[in-house]
Formats: structure tokens, C-alpha cells, sequence
């Protein structure tokens, strides 16, 4: 039994794996960053946040995980007490299959700017 292997589609093979494995997906969503400033309230089951100017609310991922620590360094009495957050940030759709779901679109902070209890004057209020 004579095996001969030919090397040019080898080698083809071989280039189309490296450029499948070394390319960056293609996101179907367009990422545009943005600043946002508002409300946000954090508890054991929300993580909400209200923009001011739109009205809009949003459910809240903390991608930078400083929003969530800085929000527990107020050491409030209870949960659900809202400030007033300035961030860096893009929105994508909700998913449907978490308590986001209740929410149209989710807030993914990249980058807490600001966090107060001092809600400023204004259509915060």
C-alpha cells in the first residue's frame, strides 16, 4: 500500500486554519462607546439605571467592575438607593433568558466617570 501525500493542498489547508484561527468575529451589534449620565440603582435583583435627558431605563452589566464596588463603598441601610452616575458605556439587547429580560436594552459600563449621592438639579429629578 502506497500512501503519497501532496503537499500544495496541504499546505492550503494549513493557511486556511491559521487565518480562521488568528481572525477577530465579526460583531453583529455595532459597539459605539458613549457617555451617559444618570441614575443608577443596584440591589440583590436590579441593577438599573435611568438617563436622565432620554428617559430611558436599562438594565446594568458592570464590565469594568468598578460601578458595583463603588456603589457598595456608600454602605447604605438599605438596597436600592439611587445616585447619580456619569459613564462610559454601549447598549446592547437585553437577553431574554435572564432578569434583563424585563429590559429592552442593557447598559454595558466600560468605565465609571462619576458616582454621587448628590443627585444634581435638573431632569434627574
Amino acid at each position: 500500500m502506497n500512501i503519497s501525500i501532496k503537499p500544495l493542498p496541504l499546505l492550503i489547508l494549513l493557511a486556511v486554519v491559521i487565518v480562521a484561527c488568528n481572525s477577530k468575529p465579526v460583531s453583529v451589534e455595532k459597539r459605539t462607546s458613549r457617555v451617559i449620565k444618570g441614575l443608577y440603582t443596584y440591589g440583590p435583583e436590579m441593577k438599573s439605571f435611568t438617563d436622565c435627558e432620554e428617559g430611558n431605563e436599562y438594565w446594568v452589566a458592570d464590565s469594568a467592575k468598578t460601578l458595583e464596588l463603588a456603589y457598595s463603598n456608600f454602605n447604605f441601610e438599605k438596597p436600592y438607593e439611587p445616585v447619580y452616575i456619569e459613564v462610559e458605556c454601549h447598549v446592547i439587547k437585553s437577553d431574554s433568558l435572564m432578569v434583563s429580560a424585563d429590559f429592552d436594552s442593557t447598559l454595558v459600563v466600560t468605565k465609571l466617570l462619576k458616582i454621587t449621592k448628590e443627585i444634581p438639579d435638573g431632569p434627574c429629578n
